[in-house]
Protein backbone atom coordinates (compact mmCIF):
# COMPACT_ATOMS: atom_id res chain seq x y z
CA UNK A 1 0.00 0.00 0.00
CA UNK A 2 1.62 3.42 -1.25
CA UNK A 3 2.21 5.77 1.58
CA UNK A 4 0.41 8.72 2.03
CA UNK A 5 2.31 12.00 1.19
CA UNK A 6 2.23 14.62 3.57
CA UNK A 7 3.20 18.65 3.54
CA UNK A 8 4.10 21.16 6.09
CA UNK A 9 1.50 23.92 5.40
CA UNK A 10 1.75 27.96 7.65
CA UNK A 11 -1.24 28.75 9.07
CA UNK A 12 -0.46 32.75 9.06
CA UNK A 13 0.30 32.87 5.05
CA UNK A 14 -0.64 29.45 3.54
CA UNK A 15 3.38 28.27 2.54
CA UNK A 16 3.83 25.13 2.01
CA UNK A 17 7.17 23.23 2.60
CA UNK A 18 7.72 19.37 2.31
CA UNK A 19 9.37 19.01 5.46
CA UNK A 20 8.73 20.55 8.94
CA UNK A 21 10.94 23.65 9.83
CA UNK A 22 10.92 26.19 12.85
CA UNK A 23 10.60 29.12 10.48
CA UNK A 24 8.34 29.13 7.49
CA UNK A 25 10.33 29.27 4.90
CA UNK A 26 7.51 32.71 3.06
CA UNK A 27 6.81 34.52 5.68
CA UNK A 28 9.38 33.71 8.25
CA UNK A 29 7.44 33.21 11.07
CA UNK A 30 8.09 31.34 13.69
CA UNK A 31 6.55 27.59 14.86
CA UNK A 32 3.51 27.96 12.43
CA UNK A 33 3.93 24.53 9.89
CA UNK A 34 1.32 21.80 10.20
CA UNK A 35 1.28 18.71 9.03
CA UNK A 36 -1.28 18.24 6.41
CA UNK A 37 -2.04 15.91 3.45
CA UNK A 38 -1.12 16.22 0.05
CA UNK A 39 -3.67 16.75 -2.27
CA UNK A 40 -3.63 16.22 -6.09
CA UNK A 41 -3.90 19.07 -8.38
CA UNK A 42 -7.15 18.54 -10.36
CA UNK A 43 -8.10 21.03 -12.85
CA UNK A 44 -11.03 22.62 -10.30
CA UNK A 45 -9.85 26.04 -10.60
CA UNK A 46 -11.89 28.84 -13.14
CA UNK A 47 -11.60 32.38 -14.05
CA UNK A 48 -13.30 34.80 -12.13
CA UNK A 49 -15.75 36.13 -15.35
CA UNK A 50 -16.46 34.49 -18.16
CA UNK A 51 -14.23 36.23 -20.47
CA UNK A 52 -10.26 36.32 -19.66
CA UNK A 53 -9.45 38.42 -22.54
CA UNK A 54 -7.09 40.92 -22.73
CA UNK A 55 -9.15 44.24 -22.27
CA UNK A 56 -7.94 48.11 -22.41
CA UNK A 57 -8.99 49.33 -18.98
CA UNK A 58 -10.57 53.05 -20.48
CA UNK A 59 -13.15 50.69 -22.43
CA UNK A 60 -13.70 48.81 -19.85
CA UNK A 61 -17.90 50.03 -18.47
CA UNK A 62 -17.87 50.92 -14.54
CA UNK A 63 -20.40 52.04 -13.64
CA UNK A 64 -20.46 53.08 -9.74
CA UNK A 65 -21.67 49.97 -8.17
CA UNK A 66 -25.24 49.66 -6.54
CA UNK A 67 -25.92 49.07 -3.13
CA UNK A 68 -28.23 46.71 -1.30
CA UNK A 69 -29.23 47.99 1.98
CA UNK A 70 -28.62 45.82 4.72
CA UNK A 71 -32.11 47.33 6.85
CA UNK A 72 -29.38 47.81 9.86
CA UNK A 73 -28.17 51.48 9.48
CA UNK A 74 -24.75 50.81 11.71
CA UNK A 75 -24.19 48.02 9.21
CA UNK A 76 -24.60 50.00 6.52
CA UNK A 77 -22.40 52.52 7.21
CA UNK A 78 -19.23 50.28 7.98
CA UNK A 79 -20.15 48.73 4.99
CA UNK A 80 -19.88 52.25 3.10
CA UNK A 81 -23.83 52.38 2.30
CA UNK A 82 -25.01 48.91 1.96
CA UNK A 83 -23.62 45.25 0.40
CA UNK A 84 -22.26 45.39 -3.42
CA UNK A 85 -23.30 42.82 -5.68
CA UNK A 86 -20.87 40.26 -5.90
CA UNK A 87 -18.57 41.20 -3.08
CA UNK A 88 -17.69 39.03 -0.21
CA UNK A 89 -17.26 39.98 3.53
CA UNK A 90 -16.00 37.90 6.07
CA UNK A 91 -17.10 39.12 9.74
CA UNK A 92 -14.82 37.96 12.80
CA UNK A 93 -15.18 38.17 16.58
CA UNK A 94 -15.20 36.29 19.76
CA UNK A 95 -17.59 33.39 20.74
CA UNK A 96 -21.02 34.89 21.52
CA UNK A 97 -20.40 38.50 20.28
CA UNK A 98 -23.36 38.73 17.76
CA UNK A 99 -22.39 37.69 14.57
CA UNK A 100 -25.15 35.05 14.01
CA UNK A 101 -27.69 37.04 15.85
CA UNK A 102 -26.76 40.25 13.56
CA UNK A 103 -26.52 38.37 10.00
CA UNK A 104 -29.67 36.78 11.31
CA UNK A 105 -31.92 39.97 11.63
CA UNK A 106 -30.47 41.43 8.52
CA UNK A 107 -31.78 38.45 6.22
CA UNK A 108 -35.05 38.11 8.08
CA UNK A 109 -36.03 41.36 7.07
CA UNK A 110 -34.39 41.35 3.56
CA UNK A 111 -35.83 37.60 2.63
CA UNK A 112 -39.28 39.70 2.33
CA UNK A 113 -38.37 41.33 -0.70
CA UNK A 114 -34.83 39.58 -1.91
CA UNK A 115 -34.11 36.20 -2.79
CA UNK A 116 -31.38 35.07 0.36
CA UNK A 117 -30.21 32.24 1.79
CA UNK A 118 -28.62 31.32 5.02
CA UNK A 119 -26.27 28.23 5.27
CA UNK A 120 -26.10 27.28 8.78
CA UNK A 121 -22.52 24.76 9.38
CA UNK A 122 -22.97 25.27 13.27
CA UNK A 123 -26.95 25.32 13.10
CA UNK A 124 -29.65 23.06 12.89
CA UNK A 125 -32.95 24.88 11.25
CA UNK A 126 -34.51 23.84 14.61
CA UNK A 127 -31.95 26.15 16.42
CA UNK A 128 -32.54 28.95 14.09
CA UNK A 129 -36.04 28.89 14.20
CA UNK A 130 -36.19 28.96 17.87
CA UNK A 131 -33.39 32.34 17.86
CA UNK A 132 -35.78 33.29 15.24
CA UNK A 133 -38.74 33.21 17.42
CA UNK A 134 -37.11 34.32 20.77
CA UNK A 135 -35.68 37.67 18.34
CA UNK A 136 -39.49 38.07 16.94
CA UNK A 137 -38.09 38.24 13.75
CA UNK A 138 -40.11 37.42 9.81
CA UNK A 139 -38.37 34.46 8.90
CA UNK A 140 -41.52 33.20 6.69
CA UNK A 141 -39.79 33.86 3.54
CA UNK A 142 -36.24 33.09 4.84
CA UNK A 143 -34.64 29.84 3.12
CA UNK A 144 -32.48 27.83 5.77
CA UNK A 145 -29.31 25.35 4.34
CA UNK A 146 -27.92 23.52 7.34
CA UNK A 147 -25.02 22.09 5.33
CA UNK A 148 -21.25 21.61 5.41
CA UNK A 149 -20.32 20.37 2.47
CA UNK A 150 -18.92 22.86 -0.23
CA UNK A 151 -20.35 21.27 -3.58
CA UNK A 152 -24.26 21.03 -1.78
CA UNK A 153 -23.79 24.68 -0.82
CA UNK A 154 -22.65 25.95 -4.66
CA UNK A 155 -25.35 23.45 -6.06
CA UNK A 156 -28.18 24.93 -3.44
CA UNK A 157 -27.01 28.28 -4.54
CA UNK A 158 -27.18 27.98 -8.23
CA UNK A 159 -30.43 26.77 -8.19
CA UNK A 160 -32.09 29.36 -5.73
CA UNK A 161 -29.77 32.23 -6.87
CA UNK A 162 -30.34 34.56 -4.20
CA UNK A 163 -28.93 38.14 -3.72
CA UNK A 164 -27.38 37.76 -0.41
CA UNK A 165 -26.02 34.43 0.85
CA UNK A 166 -24.62 33.65 4.60
CA UNK A 167 -22.04 31.39 5.12
CA UNK A 168 -22.30 30.61 9.05
CA UNK A 169 -19.62 29.35 9.55
CA UNK A 170 -16.36 29.36 7.07
CA UNK A 171 -14.37 26.95 9.49
CA UNK A 172 -17.28 24.58 9.29
CA UNK A 173 -17.16 24.19 5.24
CA UNK A 174 -15.45 21.37 3.47
CA UNK A 175 -14.35 20.51 0.16
CA UNK A 176 -14.49 16.04 -1.24
CA UNK A 177 -12.41 17.76 -3.79
CA UNK A 178 -9.65 17.62 -0.39
CA UNK A 179 -9.21 14.81 2.33
CA UNK A 180 -7.96 17.54 5.03
CA UNK A 181 -10.81 17.56 8.11
CA UNK A 182 -12.82 21.18 8.00
CA UNK A 183 -11.41 24.09 9.31
CA UNK A 184 -7.99 23.32 8.47
CA UNK A 185 -5.78 25.63 6.60
CA UNK A 186 -6.30 23.62 2.96
CA UNK A 187 -9.89 23.71 3.11
CA UNK A 188 -10.41 27.22 4.81
CA UNK A 189 -8.40 28.10 2.16
CA UNK A 190 -10.19 26.52 -0.63
CA UNK A 191 -14.16 26.88 0.21
CA UNK A 192 -13.40 30.84 0.77
CA UNK A 193 -11.62 31.36 -2.91
CA UNK A 194 -14.43 28.96 -4.61
CA UNK A 195 -16.96 30.78 -3.03
CA UNK A 196 -15.56 34.17 -3.66
CA UNK A 197 -15.32 32.60 -7.44
CA UNK A 198 -19.23 32.36 -7.19
CA UNK A 199 -19.42 35.57 -6.35
CA UNK A 200 -17.87 37.02 -8.47
CA UNK A 201 -19.45 35.44 -11.76
CA UNK A 202 -22.64 35.40 -10.59
CA UNK A 203 -23.32 38.86 -8.70
CA UNK A 204 -24.43 37.22 -5.29
CA UNK A 205 -23.14 38.91 -2.35
CA UNK A 206 -21.61 36.63 -0.01
CA UNK A 207 -21.38 37.34 4.27
CA UNK A 208 -18.58 34.70 5.45
CA UNK A 209 -19.08 34.29 9.54
CA UNK A 210 -15.45 33.61 10.39
CA UNK A 211 -13.82 32.27 13.76
CA UNK A 212 -11.23 34.08 15.59
CA UNK A 213 -8.25 33.07 17.30
CA UNK A 214 -7.17 33.86 20.92
CA UNK A 215 -5.64 37.13 20.08
CA UNK A 216 -8.44 37.91 18.16
CA UNK A 217 -7.36 37.42 14.46
CA UNK A 218 -9.16 35.31 11.86
CA UNK A 219 -8.59 31.85 12.45
CA UNK A 220 -6.98 30.08 9.64
CA UNK A 221 -4.59 31.66 6.92
CA UNK A 222 -4.73 35.03 6.84
CA UNK A 223 -4.40 35.31 3.09
CA UNK A 224 -8.41 34.51 4.25
CA UNK A 225 -8.35 37.96 4.55
CA UNK A 226 -6.70 38.79 0.96
CA UNK A 227 -9.37 36.63 -0.86
CA UNK A 228 -12.14 38.90 0.12
CA UNK A 229 -13.45 42.23 -0.03
CA UNK A 230 -14.65 43.52 2.90
CA UNK A 231 -13.01 42.47 6.42
CA UNK A 232 -15.23 43.76 9.75
CA UNK A 233 -14.64 42.65 13.47
CA UNK A 234 -17.12 42.68 16.37
CA UNK A 235 -15.04 44.37 19.70
CA UNK A 236 -17.09 44.39 22.56
CA UNK A 237 -16.88 42.84 26.08
CA UNK A 238 -19.56 39.93 26.58
CA UNK A 239 -20.55 41.28 29.95
CA UNK A 240 -21.54 44.50 28.33
CA UNK A 241 -24.66 45.36 26.18
CA UNK A 242 -22.54 47.61 23.77
CA UNK A 243 -20.92 45.78 20.91
CA UNK A 244 -18.53 47.78 18.16
CA UNK A 245 -18.72 47.02 14.36
CA UNK A 246 -14.95 47.83 12.92
CA UNK A 247 -14.11 47.73 9.25
CA UNK A 248 -10.86 46.64 8.69
CA UNK A 249 -10.76 46.33 5.10
CA UNK A 250 -13.33 47.65 3.03
CA UNK A 251 -12.82 47.66 -1.38
CA UNK A 252 -16.10 49.61 -1.46
CA UNK A 253 -15.66 52.10 1.45
CA UNK A 254 -14.01 53.92 4.62
CA UNK A 255 -11.94 51.45 6.94
CA UNK A 256 -12.19 52.24 10.21
CA UNK A 257 -15.37 52.84 10.13
CA UNK A 258 -17.54 51.47 12.84
CA UNK A 259 -21.05 50.67 13.84
CA UNK A 260 -22.20 50.50 17.25
CA UNK A 261 -25.01 48.76 18.41
CA UNK A 262 -26.79 47.49 21.45
CA UNK A 263 -27.71 43.74 22.65
CA UNK A 264 -31.45 43.92 23.42
CA UNK A 265 -33.72 41.13 23.98
CA UNK A 266 -34.99 41.30 20.58
CA UNK A 267 -31.61 41.26 19.27
CA UNK A 268 -28.88 44.16 18.12
CA UNK A 269 -30.07 47.62 17.77
CA UNK A 270 -27.78 50.48 15.94
CA UNK A 271 -27.08 53.27 18.79
CA UNK A 272 -27.88 56.34 16.88
CA UNK A 273 -25.85 58.54 19.59
CA UNK A 274 -22.50 56.47 20.35
CA UNK A 275 -20.88 59.25 22.26
CA UNK A 276 -23.69 59.11 25.63
CA UNK A 277 -22.22 55.30 26.00
CA UNK A 278 -18.77 56.93 26.65
CA UNK A 279 -19.46 59.84 28.55
CA UNK A 280 -19.73 59.17 32.31
CA UNK A 281 -22.41 61.48 33.88
CA UNK A 282 -20.58 62.96 37.10
CA UNK A 283 -22.76 65.12 39.02
CA UNK A 284 -19.90 67.81 39.43
CA UNK A 285 -16.47 68.14 37.46
CA UNK A 286 -13.96 65.20 38.70
CA UNK A 287 -10.39 65.66 38.85
CA UNK A 288 -8.39 63.13 36.26
CA UNK A 289 -11.52 63.31 34.06
CA UNK A 290 -11.16 64.66 30.28
CA UNK A 291 -13.61 64.47 26.95
CA UNK A 292 -11.62 63.86 23.95
CA UNK A 293 -13.56 64.28 20.39
CA UNK A 294 -12.02 61.19 18.18
CA UNK A 295 -12.27 60.28 14.76
CA UNK A 296 -13.73 56.62 13.62
CA UNK A 297 -13.79 57.11 9.65
CA UNK A 298 -16.19 59.40 8.81
CA UNK A 299 -18.09 59.71 12.30
CA UNK A 300 -16.66 62.03 15.31
CA UNK A 301 -17.39 60.38 18.36
CA UNK A 302 -16.92 61.85 22.10
CA UNK A 303 -14.98 59.45 24.45
CA UNK A 304 -14.17 60.63 28.18
CA UNK A 305 -10.47 59.95 28.84
CA UNK A 306 -10.03 58.75 32.80
CA UNK A 307 -6.46 58.85 34.40
CA UNK A 308 -5.48 58.07 37.96
CA UNK A 309 -1.97 58.95 39.21
CA UNK A 310 -1.06 57.90 42.60
CA UNK A 311 2.08 57.60 44.93
CA UNK A 312 3.66 53.92 43.87
CA UNK A 313 4.58 52.09 46.18
CA UNK A 314 7.25 50.25 44.35
CA UNK A 315 10.59 51.05 42.74
CA UNK A 316 9.31 50.62 39.14
CA UNK A 317 5.86 52.75 38.90
CA UNK A 318 3.42 51.19 36.88
CA UNK A 319 2.12 52.30 33.49
CA UNK A 320 -1.05 50.95 32.28
CA UNK A 321 -3.64 52.01 29.66
CA UNK A 322 -6.53 50.63 28.81
CA UNK A 323 -7.87 51.29 25.23
CA UNK A 324 -4.45 53.10 23.86
CA UNK A 325 -1.21 52.63 23.47
CA UNK A 326 0.64 51.83 25.98
CA UNK A 327 4.34 52.79 24.06
CA UNK A 328 2.68 55.96 23.30
CA UNK A 329 1.84 56.56 27.10
CA UNK A 330 5.50 56.62 28.07
CA UNK A 331 6.05 58.54 25.49
CA UNK A 332 3.66 61.29 26.44
CA UNK A 333 4.81 61.37 30.13
CA UNK A 334 8.28 61.95 28.75
CA UNK A 335 7.51 64.55 27.23
CA UNK A 336 5.16 66.43 30.19
CA UNK A 337 8.38 66.14 32.43
CA UNK A 338 10.88 67.52 29.69
CA UNK A 339 8.65 70.33 28.10
CA UNK A 340 5.92 70.97 30.42
CA UNK A 341 8.39 70.47 34.02
CA UNK A 342 5.61 67.54 35.54
CA UNK A 343 7.00 64.81 37.04
CA UNK A 344 5.85 61.27 37.03
CA UNK A 345 8.34 59.68 37.78
CA UNK A 346 7.50 58.43 41.66
CA UNK A 347 4.07 58.01 40.56
CA UNK A 348 1.55 55.10 39.17
CA UNK A 349 0.15 56.61 35.90
CA UNK A 350 -3.31 54.34 35.00
CA UNK A 351 -5.30 55.57 31.90
CA UNK A 352 -8.41 54.55 30.41
CA UNK A 353 -11.23 54.74 27.45
CA UNK A 354 -14.20 55.10 28.95
CA UNK A 355 -16.93 52.46 27.05
CA UNK A 356 -14.34 49.89 25.87
CA UNK A 357 -13.69 51.58 23.26
CA UNK A 358 -10.18 51.34 21.76
CA UNK A 359 -8.72 55.05 20.61
CA UNK A 360 -5.75 54.49 18.06
CA UNK A 361 -4.97 58.15 16.32
CA UNK A 362 -2.52 60.39 17.78
CA UNK A 363 -4.81 62.97 18.33
CA UNK A 364 -5.80 61.70 21.68
CA UNK A 365 -2.17 63.02 23.74
CA UNK A 366 -3.83 66.33 24.65
CA UNK A 367 -7.04 64.86 26.37
CA UNK A 368 -4.42 61.78 28.08
CA UNK A 369 -2.33 64.80 29.36
CA UNK A 370 -4.70 66.92 30.63
CA UNK A 371 -6.35 63.61 32.11
CA UNK A 372 -3.01 63.16 33.68
CA UNK A 373 -2.24 66.20 35.02
CA UNK A 374 -5.84 66.75 37.04
CA UNK A 375 -5.36 63.40 38.25
CA UNK A 376 -1.65 64.22 39.95
CA UNK A 377 -2.87 68.25 41.29
CA UNK A 378 -6.51 66.78 42.08
CA UNK A 379 -7.90 69.80 40.17
CA UNK A 380 -10.59 68.89 37.85
CA UNK A 381 -11.24 70.27 34.36
CA UNK A 382 -14.54 72.33 34.13
CA UNK A 383 -17.41 71.30 33.09
CA UNK A 384 -17.89 71.01 28.92
CA UNK A 385 -14.90 71.28 28.11
CA UNK A 386 -13.05 68.91 24.82
CA UNK A 387 -9.93 68.85 23.73
CA UNK A 388 -8.16 67.23 20.77
CA UNK A 389 -4.29 67.28 19.58
CA UNK A 390 -1.40 65.02 18.79
CA UNK A 391 1.91 66.57 20.66
CA UNK A 392 4.82 65.88 19.22
CA UNK A 393 8.44 64.89 21.13
CA UNK A 394 9.43 68.88 20.54
CA UNK A 395 6.53 69.84 22.95
CA UNK A 396 4.50 71.10 20.01
CA UNK A 397 0.85 70.10 19.62
CA UNK A 398 0.28 68.76 16.22
CA UNK A 399 -2.92 69.84 14.07
CA UNK A 400 -5.32 66.32 12.97
CA UNK A 401 -7.91 66.05 10.44
CA UNK A 402 -11.35 66.70 10.61
CA UNK A 403 -10.94 69.25 13.01
CA UNK A 404 -13.65 71.17 12.19
CA UNK A 405 -16.54 68.13 12.09
CA UNK A 406 -15.38 67.39 15.74
CA UNK A 407 -15.52 70.76 17.15
CA UNK A 408 -19.44 70.63 15.85
CA UNK A 409 -20.41 67.46 16.77
CA UNK A 410 -19.07 68.53 20.91
CA UNK A 411 -21.16 71.91 20.36
CA UNK A 412 -24.00 69.23 18.72
CA UNK A 413 -23.58 67.65 22.50
CA UNK A 414 -23.70 71.21 24.72
CA UNK A 415 -20.27 71.51 24.97
CA UNK A 416 -19.24 75.46 25.32
CA UNK A 417 -15.59 75.18 25.13
CA UNK A 418 -12.84 73.82 23.01
CA UNK A 419 -8.41 73.39 23.61
CA UNK A 420 -7.49 72.28 19.93
CA UNK A 421 -4.36 72.83 18.15
CA UNK A 422 -3.90 76.54 16.58
CA UNK A 423 -3.54 74.94 13.07
CA UNK A 424 -7.23 73.51 13.70
CA UNK A 425 -8.38 76.93 14.58
CA UNK A 426 -11.82 77.10 12.50
CA UNK A 427 -12.12 80.14 10.55
CA UNK A 428 -15.86 80.60 10.92
CA UNK A 429 -16.96 81.15 14.64
CA UNK A 430 -18.50 78.07 16.29
CA UNK A 431 -22.18 78.88 17.82
CA UNK A 432 -22.09 78.54 21.47
CA UNK A 433 -18.51 77.23 21.68
CA UNK A 434 -15.31 79.44 22.72
CA UNK A 435 -12.28 77.67 21.27
CA UNK A 436 -8.75 77.92 22.94
CA UNK A 437 -5.69 77.57 20.24
CA UNK A 438 -2.66 75.73 21.35
CA UNK A 439 0.74 75.75 20.30
CA UNK A 440 2.82 74.43 22.38
CA UNK A 441 2.20 72.15 25.80
CA UNK A 442 3.27 74.25 28.11
CA UNK A 443 0.29 76.67 26.46
CA UNK A 444 -1.96 73.95 27.07
CA UNK A 445 -0.91 73.40 30.84
CA UNK A 446 -1.54 76.97 31.80
CA UNK A 447 -4.55 76.65 30.47
CA UNK A 448 -5.50 74.22 32.19
CA UNK A 449 -4.48 75.89 35.59
CA UNK A 450 -6.50 78.94 34.56
CA UNK A 451 -9.32 77.14 33.76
Amino acid sequence: MAKTKTIYTCTECGGQSPKWQGQCPACNAWNTLVETIAESAKPRYQALAASSQVQILGEVEGAEASRIPTTLGELDRVLGGGLVAGGVVLIGGDPGIGKSTLLLQALAVLSQSLPTLYVSGEESAQQLALRARRLQLPEAYLPVLPEIRLEAILSHLAAIKPVIAVIDSIQTVYSETLTSAPGSVAQVRECAAQLTRYAKQSGCAILLVGHVTKEGAIAGPRVLEHIVDTVLYFEGDTGSSFRLVRAIKNRFGAVNEIGVFAMTEKGLKGVSNPSAIFLSHHGTPVPGSCVLVTQEGTRPLLVEIQALVDSSQAPNPRRLSVGLEQNRLAMLLAVLHRHAGIACMDQDVFVNAVGGVKISEPAADLAVLAAIVSSLRSQPLPDKLVMFGEVGLAGEIRPVQRGQERLKEAAKLGFTQAIVPAANQPKQKIMGMTIHPVHRLDEAIRLFRES
